[in-house]
Formats: C-alpha cells, structure tokens, sequence
C-alpha cells in the first residue's frame, strides 16, 4: 500500500512569516493537529503541532498573534513522498516517534499528512495482516510519553519534591490585582 493512498490530500499550510494564532485557527477550522509551515517558495520549512502552540502559549504568556511561527514550529522536518510504500512511513514513525508526516513532492512542497489516525483508521481488513508493524509503530510513539513521565517522576506517581502535582514554573508576569470586597 502507497502512502497515497491513506494520507489526507486536503491541507493547508501556513508561511514562516506567520502568528500561531493563523496556525491553531487552521487547526480548528479544519479539525486537525500539524500544519506544515512554508517558506517563500512554497517549500516545507517546518512543522507546528496543537501541542507547540498550547506550550509556547502556556510558557510565552502572550497572544498567539505576538508568537511568530517561526519560534514555535519544529525547523526539523521528516516528510515522506505519496509514492513511499506505507512501511517506509511506519519506519519513520517508529524511528522519529512521530504521529504524523508530511507528505511531500518531489519540490519539497507539501501535498498531504500522513497521520498514525490515517493508517489505523483507513487499513480495516488489512490491518491484521500489519498488526506487527503497526503495534511496532504505536509503541515507539508511546515510548516518548513514558519517557517524559519517568523523568519526571520518582517512579510512584510523585515528583522529585515529593508533591504529586506539577512544580509551578516561575513567572515574570505582574499577577491582577484582588478584587476589592465590599
């Protein structure tokens, strides 16, 4: 099977020059998790997920319109072409630890999404005959998950300060006034 045959075709991307704001409303309107990011040319740049953008929101503290893309996308791209066989984006999955690939043409523009979604959702019968390469898959994007969680926990579910809740980043905001009470 072709990756052609399972990635999403419609997408939309955005410009380097770009807010995340442009890119999480494309994600809304379009129910979707990435969009690849282009340069002038129409080349693929980079890539921004919903998760870039919760964070950069969560840690910049500012308006997405103020966030440039180009702080918050991932420069490092791994794409796959439609003519790749499915396994060749299996391996990149695996090996990158990745949800979802950007398909390319032979330009480097991008054409379609590959997302894990796509191929659990799209395979059905065949599914049986890849389980091994789809459990493969799954378990090593799961992989990243659990390493993050192992780091940052002493192994029975609480933190290094031995809270079970997350330490509070500093800030440098000005925190509201209280409100005055009658």
């Amino acid at each position: 099977m072709k990756v052609a045959d399972l990635m999403t075709r419609d997408i939309r991307a955005c410009t380097v020059h770009e807010s995340a704001n442009a890119a999480a409303r494309i994600m809304w309107e379009h129910d979707c998790g990435c969009v690849p990011v282009v340069d002038g040319h129409g080349k693929l740049a980079g890539i921004v997920t919903d998760r870039d953008i919760c964070m950069a929101a969560y840690t910049q503290g500012i308006s997405l319109e103020a966030i440039p893309l180009a702080r918050v996308m991932s420069p490092k791209v791994i794409s796959c072409s439609r003519t790749d066989e499915l396994e060749t984006a299996h391996h990149l999955m695996r090996t990158y630890e990745l949800h979802r690939i950007p398909v390319a043409d032979s330009r480097g523009r991008p054409v379609g999404i590959l997302s894990w979604s796509d191929v659990v959702n799209r395979t059905g019968g065949e599914l049986a005959e890849q389980a091994v390469d789809v459990a493969a898959t799954f378990s090593a994007i799961r992989r990243r998950r659990e390493l993050a969680s192992a780091v940052s926990t002493n192994g029975n579910g609480a933190h290094e300060n031995g809270s079970m809740k997350s330490p509070k980043k500093a800030s440098s905001r000005r925190k509201k006034p209280a409100a005055e009470m009658p």
